[in-house]
């Protein structure tokens, strides 16, 4: 066994992409998935499904792909993700399934997000039906928000029969799929929307530019459109700053922004003029995943390209795959350093930002070790944009206009960790409007346990 190595995934050169949008990974092509699947222990009691926050049935799946029934591999995902092909592209599988995974316990996991990937890009692509439903039940669930949550709560509730429709506050739906994750980590039209339309195909209906709150208010939703049961999957829109001098200047950005106009104004497209301002030297300040993104997106439109972060590499959150992506494309890591100041010229433009070193101290409630300034260690960097990275919270929206729904401190719904319950009857909450920012993959699991919530309510209330 100690030549089991994991199947190489071909890449797209890193010279070259750092000037395109295309994508960076390929994945695998059928005899690759093939190869992969056979590392595949097939364990009896698989801790793969454990750290799978949807409990995808990754063992059956994959002796599927072994034995080259992909149309079989793709209905056994399909029982528990409705997004594989999102999935398998920006899930933090290390930390997760593959995580878990015993052959990587002396070797490489077995590559379970890119056998995942492989199926479900090759079920697109081969036009394979996976939308089977149940028998129409006659009860209706509205589900606020179109990101990865209120999709998964869709996808699920629309299996059951229940008669389900998505409002979304943006003209395009897809949440943070779309307007979030920048295209060469997820392509839009490629991935994203087929996988929205799987969704439709099961018969959920999507409501565009609705925002609740101020379109419909949660109370109109239930005594005037007479829904039996709301999830609230609306997701963590509202930046957070530093408080810091010059914030305010011309070309601070936050990350959401930023990545918002590229991705929904199209600036990752040659033919679009889009009023986005990547100006010569970027700044993003922060070191997750959404930093990540803002840099390397900044990257390829043109600009010189700097993070600036307040611990070490080893603290970094983002996972490791896109660190090392951006590395390879050039982004420039300013580590231990924190901004002090952004520098304003006459007319309230950056022109540069005064930093500081840090030194790790003691770990604080968070596990990592504490960033301490290092006294008059101050120095100065040149830049005409600020990408502020710093994390986001649930806009208030939806709880300052909803009577008796509880929020926390952080202005997060409050809702039990099991069902999703809020402080109102009936009405359910899941994702990053619950958590605040987190991934992808967690929000799709609180949908999924808020349906099977909603249903069991349903059937004991409505049915």
């Amino acid at each position: 066994m100690a030549d089991n190595k994991r199947v190489p995934v071909r890449e797209q050169d890193a010279k070259v992409r750092a000037t395109n949008f295309e994508e960076v990974c390929y994945g695998y092509n059928l005899e690759e998935a093939k190869e992969e699947a056979k590392r595949c222990l097939g364990c009896k009691k698989p801790r793969c499904v454990e750290g799978c926050p949807v409990s995808i049935e990754i063992p059956d799946f994959i002796s599927k792909v072994k034995e080259g029934d992909i149309e079989g591999a793709a209905k056994v995902i399909a029982r528990n993700s409705s997004l594989p092909a999102v999935c398998g592209r920006v899930c933090p599988q290390e930390t997760q399934c593959e995580g878990k995974c015993i052959v990587g316990i002396k070797n490489e996991p077995v590559s379970i997000g890119k056998l995942e990937r492989f199926v479900a890009d090759w079920s697109r692509e081969n036009n394979i039906n996976l939308s089977e439903t149940k028998s129409k039940k006659n009860a209706k669930v509205a589900v606020i928000g179109s990101g990865p949550a209120g999709l998964a709560c869709a996808g699920d509730l629309a299996k059951e029969g229940y008669d389900v429709t998505i409002f979304e506050a943006m003209h395009e739906p897809g949440g943070v799929l779309t307007y979030g994750i920048p295209e060469f980590r997820l392509p839009k039209s490629g991935v994203v929307q087929p996988e929205i339309e799987n969704i439709k195909k099961l018969g959920v209906h999507l409501e565009t530019n609705v925002i609740i709150g101020r379109t419909l208010t949660i109370k109109q939703l239930k005594e005037e459109e007479g829904f039996d049961a709301i999830f609230i999957g609306s997701g963590a829109g509202l930046p957070s700053f530093m408080g810091i001098p010059g914030e305010n200047g011309n070309g601070v950005f936050s990350a959401n922004e930023y990545l918002t106009r590229v991705n929904l104004m199209k600036a990752f497209r040659e033919d679009y003029d889009t009023p986005v301002r990547s100006g010569k030297r970027v700044i993003t300040v922060g070191g997750g995943n959404v930093a990540m993104d803002a840099a390397r997106t900044a990257l390829r439109l043109g600009s010189e390209s700097y993070i600036v972060y307040r611990r070490s590499e080893a603290e970094l959150p983002a996972r490791v795959e896109e660190v090392h992506h951006a590395k390879e494309e050039g982004v420039v890591f300013n580590l231990l350093t924190n901004p002090k100041e952004i520098l304003l010229d006459e007319q309230g433009n950056v022109r540069g930002m005064i930093c500081i070193k840090m030194e790790l101290g003691e770990p604080d409630e968070s596990g990592r070790r504490r960033p301490k300034e290092i006294a008059g260690s101050e120095f100065e960097i040149e830049a005409d944009t600020v990408i502020m990275s710093l994390g986001t919270s649930p806009n208030p929206l939806i709880s300052s206009t909803t009577k008796g729904l509880d929020v926390n401190r952080k202005g997060c719904i409050v809702a039990t960790d099991e069902e999703g319950l809020t402080s109102i009857d009936g009405i359910y909450a899941g994702g990053d409007a619950v958590t605040g920012a987190a991934t992808v993959i967690s929000a799709m699991g609180a949908g999924r346990k808020a349906a099977a919530a909603i249903d069991e309510y349903l059937k004991q209330n409505v049915l």
